[in-house]
């Protein structure tokens, strides 16, 4: 497994589409991963840290694990078919670990 980190969303120049950029961790290879503009504007005000004014479905999600006591662990993207990636969020609850089926650009935000 190749450990990322989420270097940028950027809009394409092209198609005005939205792409998460990651990042290998310890090397330079990237992987663009192609998302829809609500996607991509959650993962953008996560990566800077932007207070909104209501929480948003992502933020959600976020307290109810933290209040179901649950840890999230990784996103792990663990297939591409038919040009579609497939992501696991992997979490941890009462010392069990559990794997979600997300799309990643949810799991990411």
């Amino acid at each position: 497994m190749i450990e990322m980190n989420i270097e940028s969303v950027r809009v394409s120049l092209v198609n005005s589409q939205r792409v998460v950029l990651l990042k290998e961790k310890t090397g330079e290879r990237y992987l663009p991963i192609w998302t829809g503009v609500a996607e991509a504007d959650a993962i953008a005000v996560r990566l800077q840290e932007v207070d909104l004014p209501r929480p948003s479905t992502h933020d959600l999600l976020s307290s109810l694990i933290d209040a179901l006591g649950a840890k999230v662990e990784s996103v792990v993207i663990h297939e591409l078919k038919n040009d579609t990636f497939y992501a696991r969020i992997i979490m941890t609850s009462n010392g069990k670990r559990l794997e979600v089926d997300s799309r990643p650009s949810d799991a990411m935000a």
